[in-house]
């Protein structure tokens, strides 16, 4: 087969460990990390430029490096060619390797924050984005643009979502490059006040969504259909354009 991977930055080490083990010719194109940050709509739109600049170009499939990821896979479609994507709530669901894994650890452990060796290493480019959507401004420069009461309403909206969060676990795979970012990751726990915690990853759903094996833990979206949620394990459907 020839397929074509749409991936986001922030997993190019366990893609390109995939690409790696594939048995198929596989043309990768990743797209910035933390596209999520700008809502499900420019998520969307962004992918769906990708996967119509592929849609012509004769590949047996486009795989998605993704999960549903605040339902920016929603609507995605392809008009001549399958599209096939993890049943994954998000990226953490394809480092952990099983979708009810990342569940059972996410209720039994409420306020967890991930990291993994990607979101380490796009910090830069993550803030660079989030500092272009106002995220990551100071609560002085807020105040300073804004004046203090809409700089401080601003400030506490904008991060308000660390403090929620009680535990950082970074989710670990095989490099022996990692202990730096794990550091990184330790430190900023630390910071925050956070409990610090690894996991083992696992790079399985990686490697079978470019070796071809789309049992189970995939949908593979025919063309003319396009992707919707599904609020049980299954987590992705595919139906008509006209539904």
């Amino acid at each position: 087969m020839r397929l074509h991977l749409i991936g986001c930055n922030v997993l190019v080490r366990e893609l390109s460990d995939a690409i790696v083990h594939s048995p198929h010719a596989v043309d990768a194109r990743y797209l910035p990390a933390g596209l999520h940050d700008v809502g499900a709509k420019g998520m969307r739109e962004r992918i769906q430029q990708a996967i119509n600049e592929a849609d012509s170009l004769r590949y047996d499939a486009i795989v998605l490096g993704y999960g549903l990821c605040g339902n920016g896979l929603l609507d995605l479609r392809s008009l001549t060619t399958p599209l096939v994507v993890p049943r994954a709530h998000d990226c953490i669901t394809l480092l952990i390797g099983d979708r009810r894994r990342y569940r059972y650890y996410f209720e039994a452990n409420p306020g967890v924050y991930f990291r993994s060796a990607g979101w380490v290493e796009r910090t830069s480019e993550l803030e660079d984005q989030m500092c272009g959507l106002g995220l990551s401004a100071s609560e002085k420069d807020l105040i300073t643009k804004y004046g203090e009461d809409s700089g401080r309403y601003l400030y506490q909206q904008f991060t308000a979502h660390h403090r929620s969060y009680a535990k950082l676990t970074y989710v670990r795979m095989t490099s022996d490059a990692e202990e730096s970012f794990i550091g990184q990751a330790r430190a900023e726990a630390e910071e925050r006040g956070w409990r610090f915690e690894e996991m083992k990853g696992d790079n399985s759903l990686f490697r079978r969504l470019l070796s071809g094996d789309w049992r189970d833990d995939y949908l593979v979206v025919p063309p003319g259909h396009r992707i919707v949620a599904k609020y049980d394990d299954d987590i992705l459907a595919a139906v008509p354009f006209s539904d």
